[in-house]
């Protein structure tokens, strides 16, 4: 009876290799020192770096240390709460490495270099980009425990993701933590963090990227109560020559008034409060919030037309709306100050007949009443007539208007005569 042949067993070495390794894919310290080890042998050529992350994904476990292995490649090793570094108890190792975000010279075109680091490695680990995120989060939120250089550092490096759509601008969430806001980091971090992502990008991406976060009507908290306002906003961001940031506030401050704005009034028209109150309401908003009367035009004619349910039937809804509209006349003419915003109205009124077929045939009529009750001039419907129309409609409500306008055009003749 032959002998079963023995299986060759691993060498000592081999042996110890691979427990070595199972320890460091399931230890946080050994994996730590693991990456820790790996990047010091690059001695900071990033070629080496990518080389290294992507094969040692191969026996560390990336999906279970993701927080540990992203701490370390942006503040140099794992991380405790506050933002310290987690230093082992022997001496003989490293806790740190300066090959990281931080380790690198605080120069704009270092760290976008850097940067290329996190892209291969995600792309090569996509099931990272999840931990990535919560992890940038966490370092955000841990600003107060790094060093002003590392903070400005962290903050060019989330310009750069966030210019590069690497991540969603949820990752800035943090920033309105009360302790960072009040000793100022969360304003500091922002404004370097908007220099570059302006120089990556223009403001409507930078706009919809916090929109999409829903943190686009947040930016005033970057501010400590004690300066909350729009103006201290502008000021700040002007004088860091980021205009594009301070216009983009204004007009987000500007929509969130007259959202705000527009609902009280139809609640009020709701109530069928009278116009006089009305009056006066508006008045206080225009003097409290700086709102032109183009834009206050706007919203009190969407809000008077948004009121009311209006008939489906053609031939009844233009005597219905000639009855509405006549009530708020007075505080039409109140908000049309000028001739601009006389061109604003009636343009919105042409948008509002087209888009509602069954005011097509009132629009010369709206017009007309609006003439007799003061709110729009002689001269502001014969600019609309020959230039100041959109092109919605523009035929139909055009040949309603020109029996109108030749009446205009000759009361003008003759009052010229008459001089």
């Amino acid at each position: 009876m032959s002998q079963k042949a023995e299986k060759p067993s691993l060498s000592g070495t081999r042996l110890k290799t691979r427990k070595r390794d199972e320890k460091e894919k399931y230890d946080p310290s050994l994996f730590r020192d693991a990456i820790i080890a790996g990047l010091n042998e690059t001695d900071g050529d990033l070629d080496l770096v990518s080389k290294y992350l992507d094969t040692a994904g191969a026996k560390l476990d990336y999906r279970r240390y993701a927080d540990v292995l992203f701490d370390i490649l942006v503040a140099g090793g794992q991380l405790a709460p506050g933002g310290s570094i987690v230093e082992d108890p022997d001496p003989n190792k490293l806790s740190k490495t300066h090959v990281c975000v931080f380790g690198t010279e605080e120069s704009i075109d270092k760290l976008k270099a850097f940067y290329d680091i996190f892209y291969k490695l995600l792309r090569r680990y996509k099931y990272l980009e999840k931990s990535f995120e919560e992890t940038l989060k966490k370092l955000i939120l841990f600003l107060k425990g790094y060093h002003e250089s590392d903070q400005r550092k962290l903050a060019i490096i989330t310009g750069v993701f966030l210019a590069t759509g690497f991540c969603s601008a949820k990752v800035l969430s943090n920033l309105f933590e009360d302790h960072l806001v009040k000793d100022g980091l969360s304003l500091d971090f922002a404004t370097m963090m908007f220099r570059v992502w302006l120089e990556e990008r223009d403001i409507q991406s930078i706009n919809g990227a916090l929109k999409k976060a829903q943190l686009d009507t947040r930016l005033l908290e970057l501010f400590p109560l004690n300066k909350r306002s729009l103006e201290n906003f502008v000021v700040h961001f002007e004088k860091a020559k980021l205009s594009p940031i301070a216009d983009m506030q204004k007009a987000i401050s500007t929509s969130g008034i007259r959202k705000n704005l527009q609902k009280q009034l139809g609640e009020m028209i709701k109530d069928e409060e009278s116009v006089e109150e009305m009056l006066r309401f508006i008045q206080e908003q225009i003097k409290d919030n700086s709102l032109n009367d183009s834009e206050i035009t706007t919203m009190v004619w969407n809000t008077i037309m948004a009121a009311v349910e209006w008939n489906k039937k053609e031939e009844l809804v233009a005597d219905q709306a000639m009855k509405h509209i006549k009530i708020y006349c007075p505080l039409l003419a109140t908000v049309v100050k000028s001739g601009k915003a006389e061109l604003t109205l009636m343009v919105k009124i042409q948008d509002y007949c087209y888009g509602n077929v069954n005011f097509m045939k009132s629009f010369q009529k709206i017009i007309v009443m609006l003439y007799k009750s003061d709110v729009l001039s002689e001269d502001a419907i014969l600019k609309w007539y020959k230039e100041g129309h959109s092109t919605k409609g523009k035929s139909t409500f055009l040949e309603q208007m020109k029996k109108f306008i030749e009446w205009l055009e000759q009361a003008e003749e003759e009052s010229e005569e008459d001089d």
